[in-house]
């Protein structure tokens, strides 16, 4: 059974609370011809993709759309896996390594494409993201992981404290001692993105639905989708709620760890600060941000300065030690925004896996639903890739070649 909505356990991020949301419908259809379960980016753009190949998908979210991680992220688009690139081409090997890294280029320009082609409203940009080196060791390190994807033909720049300067239109603090600039990295408004998406996928014949879903059945052919109105008939499902994928599909349960992330928000500043997205290891954690187009600043991580306690974490909630150290970045890294003051905090569970990358593949006790999780906080540079992969795979003899990196059943999740 899904986890249900506690309104007293959850809170509201800046994108939820600026976005012009889709009304959702509530009378369930008897039977359909798949059932999608998860109104987040990846359920979303799943639906938006067999929609456009002629088929009539019924998505199923609990609360709505853009509830969970997809509405409470950084709205950065970024390029590559969640674990550094040196450190993922050690634990999956160079092809792997290359091969994900190549699929989240291919779903920046796809993401790229349908919005120009729907005409999304999403505020999606291409301004690039400029990580942060507040140490010689992460100098360093930052040198070297640049070098690495230079040598597998990525172009990633490395920038001096003054270029990085140039950039960033206000006062750097002492602790940035240089960074890198990935130029491709995009941004964009995360719940504009996934509501747009909808109202697209809807025009192609998807249908959104309101319900909570408590239990999967398989019978004969068919899988029964049990949920709190009633009852959906269809021939297959596929389980798209990241964190909350095993409540359903016993087979993700355990590899499959919810961890809370946590945001805030800054009151609207008329001049144009940041015009990239910004990441920085200001705790061990690492922490993100962007200035959006009204121009608000949001910033997330510091989950590091309370190790642990995020962990298991389903409330979608925020904490007085991450906040207070979130309080902290923005002053330390820019002194002159120090009088800068927050208008919303926020809090969403993120989903991690042992090896930092999602599993996309089959539930072994039934083999006609599909499970989508795990992503590390990075759906984002995946989603519109996967739905679309998943889309061409659904009821096929063989997945698209390449899921093959996001079995179940993968040495990397299992050792």
């Amino acid at each position: 059974m899904q986890t249900p909505v506690d309104p007293e356990h959850t809170s509201i991020s800046y994108w939820q609370q600026t976005v012009e949301a889709l009304p959702l419908e509530s009378q369930l259809p008897a039977d359909a011809d798949i059932v999608i379960i998860g109104g987040g980016i990846v359920g979303v753009a799943l639906s938006y993709w067999l929609a456009r190949a002629g088929r009539a998908p019924v998505l199923l979210e609990r609360a709505h759309l853009a509830y969970g991680a997809t509405g409470r992220n950084g709205g950065i688009v970024a390029i590559g896996l969640a674990e550094g690139y040196p450190s993922a081409i050690k634990r999956h090997g160079a092809q792997v390594a290359q091969a994900i890294l190549r699929l989240t280029l291919e779903n920046q320009a796809l993401l790229r494409q349908v919005i120009v082609e729907e005409q999304l409203d999403c505020q999606y940009r291409e301004t690039g993201h400029i990580g942060l080196a507040l140490s010689e060791q992460e100098l360093e390190g930052l040198v070297h992981a640049a070098a690495t994807k230079e040598a597998d033909g990525y172009e990633v720049q490395v920038l001096t404290r003054q270029e990085v300067q140039e950039r960033i239109h206000t006062r750097l603090g002492e602790r940035i001692l240089g960074g890198t600039l990935w130029a491709q990295g995009g941004l964009v408004h995360s719940a504009c993105l996934v509501h747009e998406l909808a109202r697209a996928a809807q025009r192609h014949g998807a249908r959104f639905l309101q319900a909570e879903v408590e239990q999967l059945a398989s019978e004969g052919e068919d899988v029964v989708v049990r949920a709190a109105p009633g009852s959906i008939r269809t021939r297959q499902v596929v389980v798209a709620t990241n964190a909350w994928v095993g409540d359903l599909l016993p087979a993700f349960r355990p590899l499959i760890t919810p961890i809370r992330g946590q945001m805030l928000a800054y009151e609207p500043v008329p001049q144009r600060i940041f015009e990239s997205g910004i990441f920085a290891a200001f705790t061990p954690s690492e922490e993100y941000g962007q200035q959006t187009l009204d121009g608000s600043i949001v910033i997330g991580g510091c989950r590091a300065v309370a190790p642990g306690r995020d962990v298991n974490v389903r409330e979608q909630t925020t904490s007085p030690e991450v906040q207070g150290a979130l309080e902290q970045v923005i002053p330390t890294l820019f002194p002159d925004l120090a009088h800068l003051r927050v208008a919303q905090r926020w809090g969403g569970t993120m989903a991690f896996t042992p090896d930092y990358i999602p599993i996309i593949d089959q539930e072994p006790a039934l083999p006609s639903v599909w499970g989508v999780g795990g992503f590390t906080g990075h759906g984002m540079p995946f989603a519109m890739r996967v739905g679309q992969l998943l889309a061409e795979s659904l009821g096929q003899p063989r997945r698209a070649a390449a899921l093959e990196p996001f079995r179940l059943k993968r040495s990397t999740l299992l050792s």
